[in-house]
C-alpha cells in the first residue's frame, strides 16, 4: 500500500493496490474456466477417436483375438510379446514379436527410412526456403509451384513414381540411360538393392516442400533489422547465416523436424503402394497392417501397434529433451 500521513483516509490508489492482487487472481481464474471450457469438446473428440482406439489396440494385443472372432479372444497376457515354450531337458524355444526377425528387420526400415528422409529433406527444405524467402520476380508464382508436390495425395504420387521407375517403359531410366549414369534400366521398386533408394526419392520429392514451408514460417519472423545492421557492419552473408539466420530460426527447424519425424516412423501408404511384399522396405506399420488384416493374426497386429505407439512416443519425448524444447517450441 501506498504511504499516507498517520491518521489520514486511505487514498483511492491504495485501495486499487489492495484489490489489484485480488482481481488479478480472478482474472486468471476466469480465463482458465474460458480456457477449459474451449478445449474440453476437443478433449472428448480427442478421447473417442485416439484414446479409446489405442486402449482397445493394448487390450486386444494381450489377447488371442482373431480377426473373425473379435469378440471371442481370450487373455493371455504378454505371450503375443514374448513368450518361452520349455521342451524338457533343458531345451525351449522363444515366441513372440520380440524375438521376431521380420519384426526387427521392419524396425530397422522404418528408422533407416526416417533418419535419411527427414535428414535429406530437412537440407533441402532450408535451401527452398531461403530461395523463397528472397524478393525476386513471380515469387508468389514460385511459393505456389513449390507446393505442388505435398498438395498430391501420397498414393497418387507413389502410383505415378512407379510407372515413371518401370524398368521397361519408365521415363527415369529413359532419362538415366540418355545421359550415361547407368548402363541399362534398373527395376527400382522390385530390386532389394534398390527399393529404399526408390521409396526415399519419392518422399524426399513430396515432402521437402512440407519442410520448406514451415523453415520459411520460420524465416518471415525473423527482424529486417538484424540483416541490416550485419550489412552495414559488412558481416560476411555466410557468417549472417550461422551466426544469425540458423539460431533465429532453428525453433522452427527443430518443430519441422518433429512432425516429419512422426509422419516418417508411421508410414505406411508409399511403402504399400510403391513396394508391396518387399521384405527391404517393410516398415512397422505394414507388418502391422499385414499381421492385422492379411494374415488372420489380429492379436500379433495389436501387439505391433502398440510397440509402433510406444517407439513413436519414446523418439518423440527423447528428442524434445535432447533438443531442449519447451511446449511452445522455444529454447529452453
Amino acid at each position: 500500500m501506498t504511504e499516507a500521513h498517520t491518521g489520514a483516509p486511505p487514498t483511492e490508489k491504495a485501495f486499487e493496490a489492495e484489490a489489484a492482487p485480488a482481481g488479478r487472481s480472478a482474472l486468471s481464474s476466469q480465463r482458465r474456466r474460458a480456457a477449459w471450457l474451449f478445449l474440453t469438446p476437443m478433449l472428448v473428440v480427442l478421447a473417442l477417436v485416439a484414446a479409446w482406439p489405442l486402449l482397445q489396440t493394448i487390450r486386444f494385443s494381450l489377447t488371442d483375438a482373431r480377426l473373425g472372432d473379435l469378440q471371442g479372444a481370450n487373455f493371455i497376457g504378454f505371450r503375443n510379446y514374448y513368450e518361452w515354450v520349455d521342451y524338457g531337458g533343458g531345451e525351449g524355444e522363444a515366441f513372440g514379436l520380440l524375438v521376431d526377425p521380420i519384426w526387427w528387420q521392419a524396425v530397422w526400415n522404418t528408422v533407416r527410412y526416417t533418419l535419411i528422409s527427414v535428414s535429406i529433406e530437412t537440407v533441402l527444405g532450408l535451401i527452398f526456403a531461403l530461395v523463397l524467402n528472397a524478393n525476386f520476380p513471380g515469387r508468389a508464382f514460385v511459393r505456389a509451384a513449390v507446393l505442388i508436390p505435398w498438395a498430391i495425395p501420397t498414393i497418387v504420387s507413389a502410383k505415378m513414381w512407379a510407372w515413371m521407375m518401370n524398368d521397361q517403359f519408365g521415363i527415369l531410366n529413359d532419362m538415366l540411360v540418355s545421359v550415361g549414369l547407368i548402363s541399362s534400366p534398373i527395376a527400382w521398386t522390385a530390386s532389394p538393392d534398390t527399393a529404399m533408394i526408390a521409396v526415399i526419392i519419392v518422399d524426399v520429392w513430396k515432402t521437402t516442400p512440407f519442410m520448406a514451408l514451415l523453415i520459411l514460417a520460420g524465416l518471415q519472423m525473423v527482424p529486417g533489422d538484424v540483416y541490416e545492421a550485419a550489412k552495414i557492419d559488412g558481416v560476411n552473408p555466410v557468417k549472417v547465416f550461422f551466426k544469425v539466420t540458423l539460431p533465429l530460426i532453428r525453433p522452427a527447424i527443430l518443430v519441422a523436424v518433429i512432425f516429419r519425424a512422426l509422419d516418417a516412423l508411421r508410414v505406411f501408404d508409399l511403402i504399400y503402394v510403391l513396394t508391396p511384399n518387399n521384405s527391404q522396405t517393410k516398415t512397422m506399420s505394414v507388418y502391422a497392417q499385414e499381421n492385422l488384416f492379411q494374415f488372420d493374426n489380429f492379436a500379433q497386429g495389436s501387439a505391433a501397434s502398440t510397440l509402433l505407439f510406444l517407439v513413436i512416443a519414446m523418439i518423440t519425448l527423447l528428442y524434445i529433451k535432447t533438443a531442449r524444447l519447451n511446449l511452445e517450441g522455444n529454447r529452453t
